[in-house]
């Protein structure tokens, strides 16, 4: 049995591009340890953004790969997931106990982006992350609604608040704190101060990702988020109707000029399936999202279908993804969740906790 090197197995795994980081998991150093004993080889990976609907199937993949190659007789893949902070804008301090924040984002309102949040953020959950929500939108809040919650938050110091849990996710929203029939009738600075608040004072624990539900638009609270949150990346919800697609690139573009990546577009509504005789029809039309894209040179991270079920599921209190957990319309979220956290992955790490402060004092 020839020998077999550790430079024989990288080349074989080399040959398997991650569909999610588009490229191979050695040249995106995800593959931590090599092991070799005779013809038996243990590989360890660990991916950058989680994967827990993936890794079986990634695992299989490898395994092929790495008993392809000649001397092997068996190839043990062990895969696990680590998720790091990353940089945010300049000059923006972090927030207590969130390592990563995504803004999700549209132009114009009634093109589900309330509704991606939510089933965004319980996708990332889903598979693995530690997952906290903010809705942004203080004049139309739409999450407790949404995640079935509406007790008030707690406050044991009485200065910050306590998140309220719903399904595994940790959220904060203005709908916490007032009836759900009562008006917000403020002015732009005591919205963005509100939403500083309740994102500052909300004692987020340990959440690897934080979504926060923006109000349609480019005003006052886009402003605040770029300028005072530190922001990670951003995701444009959009349908694929031109005048929602022109929303969403004044949305995409406000987040260029404030140096905010945007890691990609959610097309929604893209195509509705008649639930009687299974006929498709492009309702607003067809590729917009995918145009605008490859305009924008940014990453189409899915497409989700005009689906009665998605409003239905929603409106009870108990999203797709959790409503039926091993459906299509999750399996979609789930997959644009790996998507997005792998985008996000890739971008530079923030190593600032890492690091002690340095204190100088004068004796």
């Amino acid at each position: 049995m020839a020998d077999v090197s550790q430079t024989q197995i990288e080349e074989a795994l080399k040959g398997y591009i991650d569909p999610y980081l588009e490229t191979d998991l050695v040249s995106a150093k995800a593959v931590k340890d090599i092991k070799i004993d005779a013809g038996k080889v243990v590989v360890d990976v660990v991916l950058g953004y989680p994967a827990e609907g993936f890794k079986a199937e990634l695992a299989g993949k490898l395994k092929e790969k790495v008993e392809s190659v000649d001397g092997v007789s068996d190839a043990t893949i062990n895969v696990s997931s680590k998720i790091d902070a990353h940089t945010a804008q300049k000059g923006v301090e972090p927030i207590k106990g969130v390592k990563n924040i995504i803004a999700v984002a549209s132009g114009k309102g009634g093109v589900g982006k309330s509704t991606t949040s939510v089933n965004l953020a319980l996708a990332l959950s889903a598979e693995g992350a530690t997952v906290g929500i903010l809705d942004a939108d203080i004049y139309g809040p739409s999450q407790p609604r949404m995640l079935g919650v509406s007790q008030q938050p707690e406050s044991k110091d009485g200065k910050s608040l306590e998140p309220l849990n719903s399904y595994n996710i940790q959220s904060m929203s203005i709908g916490y704190l007032i009836d759900e029939e009562t008006p917000m009738i403020w002015r732009g600075p005591m919205v963005t101060q509100a939403l500083e608040q309740l994102l500052n004072d909300t004692n987020w624990k340990d959440v690897d990702y934080l979504i926060i539900d923006l109000p349609p638009g480019t005003g006052d609270t886009q402003l605040t988020l770029a300028q005072k949150v530190p922001v990670t990346g951003a995701v444009i919800v959009t349908t694929p109707q031109d005048i929602a697609l022109l929303d969403a690139r004044k949305g995409l573009k406000m987040f260029e000029k404030v140096e905010v990546p945007v890691l990609g577009i959610i097309e929604n509504m893209s195509i509705h399936i008649c639930s009687n005789c299974g006929h498709e029809e492009h309702i607003f039309g067809a590729g917009g999202g995918e145009r605008m894209a490859e305009e924008s040179h940014v990453a189409l991270l899915g497409s989700l279908p005009l689906d009665m079920s998605i409003r239905e599921t929603t409106d009870s209190g108990k999203p797709s993804v959790v409503a039926d957990p091993d459906g299509r319309i999750a399996q979609i979220y789930r997959d644009i969740a790996r998507r997005v956290a792998a985008k996000l992955s890739q971008r530079t790490k923030d190593f600032s906790a890492s690091f002690p402060k340095i204190v100088i004092q004068n004796n």
